[in-house]
């Protein structure tokens, strides 16, 4: 088993470029079986989850080349099967984009029940009622979600929540539905409106992305397309809180600093300096930060995937800080292993931390239960005294690309080793003892 071994008490310091976004990059991948013409996709992240939806749509015959690491083509004339239901869809969440994929191009689709983080509820009941308005028959069997219908057709639909997985996969079964279809109370996240320019970019016709009401004419088929994915702004936020956790002094590259702001505007709350240029954020830290108050809520508001880093920021401030959860009700698992490093935080009602904080955290041997918490501990581990032990790096690898090396760029004493690997430990600590 693969573990990071961190020496904490190193400023981060230096230059970091962010890789493409992997929740736009899920639900383009799916997007691209849709068109029988060849599809090129730049800036693609190098990561577990986006691997394992390619092996996904290969099953079913789409035709994938790997250019170069971050550059794919995606050719779905051969897909010969509606049915994904491997190991594979089980792994990630975004395997449910096949659905509204399969289901707008072949009118049919039968996919396993995603996997992914266990972070609390994420219900596909929105998903269902979509599918259902425009015409298609759902059911749940087998532990396959499976979609039919004899054609599809445009039709008014009003999410009671906003949901991104939702309004995704609804957009990709509409957009080759006949007459027009609009999406109320749509998610605005950047995402969503990548998927929505990718379709557009292969022929659809789609409005309104970005804003709570889409509008979606169906055309009668897509053609192929080239396509550069947006940056990740959850990396680039994790770098950002990074750089702040332990006062350094960082330039984040490739990202789109209007993504960024809600970040940004905790950052500056807690007393760290945030400099935007017109495609990167230097951020720049020299003292404990502040307390605050944060509420974690749908795009353009503090987004939940960062709550765990801005909850690890605050274990070190000056004084009581509250984090309230509002998307996730299981989302503050990490908390128990931040208290082995000396961290003071009560969770009350599942879905609020209360954080005092103290003044140094101490290294120990933590586990990741989740990718953005896994994320978190390590960030712990760069603030805490001597050494930390990060488990289960294989879900922090979901979702980073080349995680620990750009940290060890950035001038982070991190490794990865195998567990069991006692000599490499060792070596470990000798160098940077």
């Amino acid at each position: 088993m693969e573990q990071y071994i961190i020496k904490g008490g190193k400023p981060l310091v230096g230059e970091v470029t962010i890789s493409g976004y992997k929740n736009a990059a899920l639900g383009i991948i799916a997007a691209a079986i849709m068109t029988d013409e060849t599809v090129k996709i730049e800036n693609v992240p190098d990561i577990r989850d986006i691997e394992i939806l390619l092996n996904v749509i290969e099953e079913l015959g789409a035709k994938v080349e790997r250019v170069n690491k971050h550059t794919i083509k995606i050719n779905g004339s051969k897909i010969n099967t509606v049915i994904a239901d491997s190991d594979y869809v089980r792994k990630i969440r975004g395997s449910y984009y096949l659905v509204g994929a399969l289901l707008g191009k072949y009118r049919e689709a039968q996919v396993a029940l995603p996997g992914g983080c266990n972070i609390g509820s994420r219900p596909i009941d929105r998903h269902i009622k979509g599918f259902a308005a425009l015409g298609a028959d759902v059911k749940i069997e087998h532990g396959l979600i499976c979609a039919r219908a004899d054609k599809l057709v445009g039709n008014s639909i009003y999410f009671d929540e906003s949901s991104v997985g939702a309004t995704i996969n609804v957009m990709l079964a509409a957009c080759m539905a006949e007459g027009q279809t609009i999406i109320e109370n749509a998610a605005k996240e950047p995402h969503v409106v990548d998927v929505a320019n990718f379709l557009n970019s292969m022929g659809a016709n789609i409005k309104g992305a970005g804003t709570d009401v889409i509008r979606i004419k169906g055309v009668s088929k897509l053609h192929g397309s080239e396509y550069t994915i947006i940056p990740d702004q959850i990396e680039a936020g994790t770098f950002m809180f990074a750089a702040a956790a332990s006062l350094g002094d960082v330039l984040v590259r490739n990202v789109i600093p209007k993504h960024l702001e809600a970040f940004t505007a905790k950052l500056l709350e807690v007393g760290v300096r945030v400099i935007e240029y017109d495609d990167a954020v230097r951020v720049i830290a020299d003292k404990r930060p502040n307390s605050t108050q944060v509420k974690t809520l749908p795009y353009p508001g503090f987004l939940t995937d960062m709550q765990p880093m801005m909850t690890t920021l605050l274990t070190l401030s000056t004084g009581t800080s509250i984090v309230t959860e509002s998307i996730f009700e299981n989302r503050f698992k990490y908390v128990d292993e931040l208290t082995k490093m000396g961290a003071s935080i009560k969770v009350v009602e599942s879905n609020t931390a209360i954080i005092t904080g103290v003044e140094r955290l101490t290294g120990a041997i933590v586990s990741a239960s989740d990718l953005r918490g896994g994320a978190a501990l390590v960030m712990a581990g760069l603030m805490a005294e001597g050494y930390t032990v990060v488990e289960n790096v294989e879900y922090i690898e979901r979702g980073y690309e080349d995680f620990e090396r750009k940290m060890q760029k950035l001038g982070a004493a991190i490794s990865k080793v195998d567990s069991k690997d006692t000599k490499a430990i060792k070596k470990f600590k000798l160098k940077v003892s």
